[in-house]
């Protein structure tokens, strides 16, 4: 079935569009540069009744070997407009590190707590992304500077609703269950001293060189598993003797046990054999059940 949406390629590889670097083709593929795009996109794929997948930065996906049965929406949508009262509308294909750096210049706080973090708007809003206090004692959410949001709903009509509209959670959203379509979203950010918002991302990137495996020298997506209260999925793995577990090119790091990392030529099916064993193997040891973060997209 041919798609009328323009600029669409096919059998395009998935790889070299997430931070992993894996991943097989896509039947159909395209990159939009605007909401327009992005809307029309995916009304045509519901229209001709054709599975779609929305990738941002493909910063916590794993594509599998097979590839994608249908359509690719790479979104590259990003205008971004100041408004008055310290706020920032940003399209949803916007990466969060160019964020950073548009507020900072202005002094504006709020997405300092996320340097480095590889995500677009949509992405963030997604997953309610989210990154360690600077006193590391607490977690700071993307969802506490979300004012409100243009969406394109799942009856295909564009809509604004508030904050409260994705019931945010630790690593969720109301996203996870609708196929509602972030088109923008409006931050509510703080005026604060540049100095002080550049202590905050220096912290938290020196904290991240020390304790994460560092893109694009490991190709990973983040955290394979969700956190376990008072325990810490990364701990229970190396106390269960993991670290440096490798099959393939997949390989569970030897700086934090709860990255998988890529060393060059891992498949996709490297990486879910050596979580599946992750999770045998914690599960025989401690007790505890371990989930995953990560999102596997694609044909088994």
């Amino acid at each position: 079935m041919v798609l009328s949406i323009p600029n669409l390629k096919k059998n395009i590889p998935l790889a070299p569009f997430t931070t992993y670097k894996i991943g097989g083709p896509a039947d159909w593929f395209v990159e939009v540069h605007t909401t327009e795009e992005l809307t029309q996109a995916v009304l045509e794929a519901k229209r001709r009744k054709t599975p779609y997948f929305l990738l941002g930065c493909g910063a916590n996906i794993l594509f599998t070997d097979k590839g994608f049965r249908g359509l690719v929406i790479r979104n590259l949508a990003n205008k971004t407009t100041f408004l008055e009262k310290n706020k920032l509308v940003a399209e949803s294909g916007a990466i969060i590190g160019d964020l950073l750096n548009l507020c900072y210049q202005r002094g504006l706080s709020g997405f300092e707590h996320f340097v480095d973090i590889p995500s677009t708007v949509g992405g963030a809003i997604w997953q309610n992304l989210h990154f360690l206090s600077p006193d590391r004692k607490h977690t700071i959410f993307i969802s506490g500077i979300v004012s409100k949001s243009r969406i394109l709903a799942e009856d295909g009509n564009s809509t604004t609703v508030d904050g409260e509209y994705f019931r945010f959670g630790y690593d969720t959203s109301i996203l996870h269950k609708q196929k509602d379509i972030v088109l923008d979203v409006t931050f509510q950010l703080s005026q604060k001293p540049k100095s002080e918002i550049k202590s905050v991302m220096e912290a938290n990137r020196e904290w991240r060189k020390t304790k994460q495996p560092q893109l694009p020298e490991f190709p990973s997506c983040g955290s394979v598993f969700k956190k376990i209260e008072d325990v810490g999925a990364g701990r229970l793995i190396e106390q269960a003797g993991l670290k440096g577990m490798r099959i393939g090119d997949a390989e569970i790091s030897g700086k934090h046990a709860n990255f998988i990392v890529n060393l060059g030529n891992a498949k996709a099916n490297d990486v879910l054999a050596l979580i599946q064993y992750t999770q045998k193997t914690v599960k025989e040891k401690s007790g505890y059940s371990l989930n995953t973060e990560i999102m596997v997209v694609g044909e088994p």
